[in-house]
């Protein structure tokens, strides 16, 4: 079995958070929000949850240098060489890529989770096996392992990994990926029974998945292996990497590991996912009350109102009649309301007409 005490975890909390604004915006995404009134930011508790299995010291953070301050603010015992604050946003592989070049330093045989930091875990226990599991099965094979989970809706915002040759209890070959179809396929999928949702929770070892995004993005990778020869520091490393950051293609894991399909494996997991990060997700995954509504830290009254994502901010009271599968939400100087179906795709539309109109304050 796996020692997890040298396995390492990296927590991508870079990214802008635009599938929730208008509660999320830039200056403060939603990974660093009490979105839910709960006492703790989505940060803080994928953070915490992971603390229980990995040691402190072996939970990186990848965001961006716009992000930096919040991100110790937020995790006080956070040491300053886990902390990879980006000059420019870019995308998961280029983020991966530095997290995975600093671990190579410390433990170049570790084996690693990477994970988005807006995801929820009902059962923790099982989600800890599952990682174990994981670990266990990529001691014996070489490859990229994604934690998957059996669709429950046609869901045309998230990635679909279909399986192919079983391997072992849980865990498949596999056969294709493809990165948000439309709803139309995603209702193929879902009923066809041989596609999981990609969780965005990756396992893998540090010398297969380094060699694959070496090969992906060589640039970088290869100047920053030259200067460790030259006894490179933190200081230097993080130097080198403003100067250069900017060099790297805007291009995702899923985009340049996944999508080629060799030697990747998903393994069914049950330890009740949800994606926090779109208001459609975040209707499918809370509790709803009278009507099939989700209210969320909000005051509102509600009349002949139903299948609704409710958010509003501290002291506002609204009164709701005759809607039914809509998002209410304001933050600050928006208010946006909308169909709830189909609306990542809406959302991502608004967001660009709002800030073509009125410019980066109501973003």
């Amino acid at each position: 079995m796996i020692n997890i005490e040298s396995c390492y975890c990296i927590i991508l909390a870079g990214g802008r958070g635009r599938r929730l604004w208008p509660c999320s915006r830039e200056k403060m995404p939603k990974q660093f929000v009490d979105f839910f009134g709960m006492g703790q930011t989505q940060l803080q508790q994928t953070y915490n949850r992971l603390a229980k299995l990995f040691p402190k010291e072996n939970i990186l953070i990848s965001t961006n240098n716009e992000y930096k301050d919040i991100v110790k603010q937020q995790l006080a015992d956070l040491p300053d060489e886990n902390l990879l604050a980006e000059p420019v946003h870019r995308n998961t592989a280029p983020s991966i890529a530095w997290a995975l070049f600093r671990i190579r330093r410390k433990n170049p045989n570790a084996q690693v989770i990477v994970t988005p930091s807006d995801q929820t875990v009902q059962d923790e226990d099982l989600f800890f096996e599952s990682i174990r599991h994981g670990f266990d099965f990529l001691s014996r094979t070489d490859g990229v392992l994604v934690l998957g989970v059996k669709p429950t809706r046609p869901e045309p915002g998230y990635g679909y990994l279909q399986i192919g040759e079983k391997q072992e209890e849980d865990v498949f070959h596999v056969k294709s990926f493809i990165q948000k179809p439309e709803r139309e396929f995603a209702k193929i999928f879902m009923e066809n029974g041989e596609f999981y949702w990609n969780t965005g929770m990756i396992l893998a070892t540090v010398p297969f998945l380094y060699e694959k995004l070496k090969r992906l993005l060589p640039p970088v990778l290869r100047a920053l292996e030259y200067l460790q020869q030259d006894a490179l520091t933190l200081e230097k490393e993080n130097e080198y990497v403003a100067q250069n950051f900017s060099r790297y293609p805007n291009i995702s894991l899923d985009n340049g590991i996944l999508e080629q399909g060799q030697d990747v494996y998903v393994m069914e997991s049950r330890f009740g996912w949800a994606d926090l990060g779109t208001w459609h997700s975040i209707y499918e995954a809370l509790q709803r009350g009278n009507g099939d509504n989700v209210v969320i830290d909000s005051d509102v009254l509600l009349d002949e109102t139903k299948n609704c994502v409710i958010k509003l901010p501290k002291n506002h009271y609204a009164v709701i009649n005759g809607l039914d599968g809509y998002i209410i939400a304001e933050k600050d100087n928006m208010l946006l309301i909308c169909r709830k179906e189909d609306s990542s795709a809406l959302v991502r539309k608004f967001v660009n007409e709002v800030q073509m109109r009125k410019g980066d304050d109501f973003i």
